[in-house]
C-alpha cells in the first residue's frame, strides 16, 4: 500500500487537541492563519505521497555508497531533495530575514512527521539542516548568519551536527577533537567524529558541519567545549563555495536500517573553522540544535509508526485466513480479535504520541512568541517525553506491523520489516531514551515538579469537564492523573538521584500514557456523537492507560533492590 499523509489527523489535532489557534493570536505568527496552515498541510501531503514515498523502498534496496571519497546517494534521492528544497520546506520555520517562511514550529513538526512516514532516510537530511539553522539563528555572529543562513534555508547547502567520537558518546565531555586559533577569527580543527548522518551527498553545493571541539587550556568536561562551523568547501565573501577544506569521509557505516541515509566517520585534519557562540560555550549552542532535533526525532518515530500502521491495515483488510467471528464478514484477518487488537493499539498509540509531540511544538512556539516562562518550562518538560514515547511507539508499532503480516512480515518483499529496521535507531538518536527519562526526573524537575503538576492539573480539569458526556472515561483519566501526581510527589522528594533514575523510564512512559489518554478524551469530546475517535479513545483509556499503575509501582521501588543485583548475579 502506498503511504498517504494523514493531513486530516494533523488538522484535527491542531484544531481540537493542542490549541494551535493560540499561536495565531501572537504577533510573531499572525500571518499563519488557519487557511494558510490547511493549505500548507495539503501541499506537503501531496509532496510526501507523490514524490517522497516512492523513494523509501529504493533507499533500502540501493544504499548510499562511498566511491573514491565521494558519497553517491540512492537513485531518486537528489530529485526528492530538490522537491523538498524548491518547495521551501527546509526553511519553513526559519526567519524571514534570511529567506525562511517564519511559520510556527508546530506546522513544521507536522510536515516532518509526514516526510518521515514517506521516507525517513531522506527526511533526515533536511531535519539536520533545520536544527543547524536554529542554532545559527540563536548563537552565530552576524557574519556567519549572513553567509550561511540563506544557503541553508534555500537548501543549496545542507548541515550536519558532529558530536560523537569513539571514546565520547553519551559522555560528550570526553571528546578529544582540538581547535587552535589561527588568528583573524579562523580556527584549525583536528580530530575524528563518528556516526555523522548525511556527512556528505552528491546533490547540495556544500555541506556545513557544526563541530564540537576543545580549545587549548579549556576546562575539562563539557564546560570546555566550543562549537565551530566547518564547511566542506570554503566559501568566499559572496557565499560561493571555493577550495576544499581539509576534511574527508573516511567510511560509511553498514547499518541495520536507513540504508539510504549515509552515516559516516568524518576526519578533520587542521580544517578551517569559525566559532559559533562563545569560547567554551559550545554545549549551549549545540543544545539549541539538539532540542530541535529531539522533537524532530520524536516525529520520525511517529511518522514511521503511521506508515507501518497503514501498511499493516491494508494487508489485514486484504488477507483472508481462517474462520472469523464477524457474521457476514469477508473473512479477512482484520476480523480476527487479536489482529483487531493490534491494529487498534497501533492507531491509538500513534494518535497519542502525535498529540504529545504537537503539544510540545505549540509550547515551543508560544514560548518564542511570548517569552513567558511557563510556556518554555512546559516545552522543556514535554521534550523528553515526546522524544522517548514517540520513538518507542515507532518501534512498538512497526514491530506489531510485522506481527500483523504473520510470516509474510518476515519476508523482505512485503516491506513490513523495513519500518522496524529504519525506526530502531530513533530511540538512540539525540540522547538515548534512557537519557531522556533521566533528564525528565532530574533536570526537568529542578522546579520541584511545578511544570509536571501544571500539566496534571490541566488533565484533571479537562476530565472534570468531560464527566457529564463520558463519565467512565473521564473518571479513569482523572484517577490516572491523581495517581501520577502522587508518584511525582514521591519522586521529587528523593534526594538520591539513583532512586529517581532507577524508575525514570517507567515514569516517563506512565506520564506519556496519561497525557495520551488526555488527548484521546479531548478527541472524543470534539466528536459529534459516537464516532471512530470516541471508540478509539475508549479502547486506549480502558485497555492501555491501566498500564500506568504497574509502571508507577516500579518507579516507587527506588534503587535498593535494583542495585542489590550484582554484576556476578547477571553472569559477568
Amino acid at each position: 500500500m502506498p503511504y498517504r499523509a494523514p493531513t486530516a489527523d494533523f488538522q484535527f489535532i491542531f484544531d481540537n487537541i493542542v490549541g494551535l489557534e493560540q499561536t495565531y493570536a501572537t504577533e510573531k505568527f499572525a500571518e499563519a492563519t488557519p487557511d494558510v496552515v490547511e493549505a500548507i498541510l495539503l501541499e506537503a501531503g501531496k509532496l510526501c505521497d507523490d514524490v517522497i514515498a516512492p523513494l523509501n523502498r529504493i533507499g533500502d534496496l540501493e544504499p548510499a555508497r562511498l566511491e573514491n571519497g565521494v558519497v553517491r546517494t540512492s537513485t531518486g534521492f537528489a530529485q526528492g531533495y530538490a522537491a523538498i528544497a524548491d518547495g521551501g520546506w527546509i526553511g519553513a520555520a526559519a526567519s524571514e530575514e534570511f529567506g525562511g517562511m517564519g511559520l510556527p514550529f508546530a506546522v513544521l513538526t507536522a510536515v516532518n512527521d509526514m516526510m518521515s512516514g514517506a521516507c525517513l532516510a531522506l527526511q533526515l537530511n533536511p531535519l539536520l539542516t533545520q536544527g543547524q539553522i536554529e542554532a545559527l539563528e540563536h548563537h552565530a555572529s552576524d557574519t556567519i548568519k549572513a553567509l550561511y543562513l540563506p544557503k541553508l534555508i534555500s537548501g543549496e547547502w545542507s548541515g550536519t551536527m558532529n558530536l560523537t567520537e569513539s571514546a565520547a558518546g553519551s559522555d560528550v565531555g570526553a571528546l578529544s577533537t582540538k581547535a587552535v586559533s589561527m588568528g583573524d577569527g579562523e580556527y584549525a580543527i583536528t580530530g575524528e567524529k563518528i556516526y555523522i548522518s548525511w556527512a556528505d551527498n552528491d546533490f547540495t553545493q556544500n555541506v556545513c558541519h557544526l563541530v564540537l571541539a576543545r580549545l587549548p587550556d579549556a576546562p575539562a568536561g563539557t564546560r570546555g567545549i566550543s562549537l565551530f562551523m566547518v564547511p566542506k568547501l570554503i566559501p568566499d565573501e559572496n557565499g560561493v563555495p571555493g577550495i576544499a577544506n581539509t576534511l574527508k569521509v573516511v567510511s560509511l557505516e553498514h547499518k541495520t536500517g536507513l540504508h539510504g541515509s549515509p552515516t559516516a566517520v568524518l576526519s578533520f585534519d587542521g580544517a578551517k573553522g569559525w566559532i559559533v557562540g562563545q569560547e567554551n560555550g559550545g554545549m549551549k549552542a549545540m543544545f539549541t540544535m539538539m532540542n530541535n532535533a529531539r522533537l524532530g526525532v520524536a516525529v520520525e518515530g511517529i511518522g514511521v509508526a503511521e506508515a507501518a500502521f497503514q501498511h499493516a491495515l491494508a494487508y489485514a483488510v486484504e488477507r483472508k485466513q481462517g474462520r472469523t467471528p464477524v457474521e457476514g464478514g469477508s473473512g479477512a484477518i482484520v476480523e480476527h480479535a487479536d489482529v483487531r487488537r493490534m491494529l487498534a493499539t497501533m492507531k491509538s498509540q500513534v494518535f497519542a504520541a502525535r498529540s504529545i509531540a504537537l503539544s510540545c511544538a505549540v509550547a515551543i512556539d508560544m514560548g518564542n512568541a511570548t517569552g513567558e516562562a511557563d510556556w518554555r518550562d512546559r516545552a522543556a518538560f514535554l521534550t523528553p517525553i515526546s522524544k522517548a514515547y514517540g520513538t518507542d511507539v515507532g518501534i512498538e508499532v512497526s514491530t506489531m506491523g510485522v506481527q500483523v503480516h504473520g510470516g509474510m512480515g518476515y519476508v523482505e518483499e512485503t516491506g513490513a520489516g523495513q519500518f522496524t529496521r529504519d525506526v530502531r535507531v530513533t530511540a538512540i538518536y539525540e540522547g538515548t531514551n534512557g537519557i531522556q527519562a533521566m533528564d525528565l526526573v532530574a533536570r526537568k524537575m529542578m522546579d520541584g515538579g511545578d511544570a509536571a503538576f501544571r500539566l496534571l492539573e490541566e488533565v484533571e480539569n479537562n476530565a472534570e469537564s468531560a464527566r457529564g458526556q463520558f463519565p467512565q472515561m473521564a473518571g479513569a483519566v482523572w484517577a490516572s492523573a491523581e495517581t501520577l501526581r502522587e508518584a511525582t510527589e514521591w519522586l521529587v522528594s528523593q534526594d538520591d538521584m539513583s532512586d529517581r533514575f532507577s524508575g525514570a523510564v517507567p515514569f516517563l512512559k506512565a506520564f506519556a500514557l496519561v497525557l495520551g489518554s488526555h488527548a484521546h478524551l479531548k478527541a472524543a469530546m470534539a466528536e459529534e456523537g459516537e464516532g471512530p475517535r470516541t471508540r478509539l479513545a475508549r479502547f486506549y483509556v480502558k485497555r492501555l492507560l491501566p498500564e500506568h499503575v504497574a509502571l508507577l509501582q516500579h518507579v516507587r521501588e527506588g534503587k535498593k533492590d535494583l542495585f542489590a543485583i550484582t554484576a556476578e548475579d547477571l553472569g559477568a
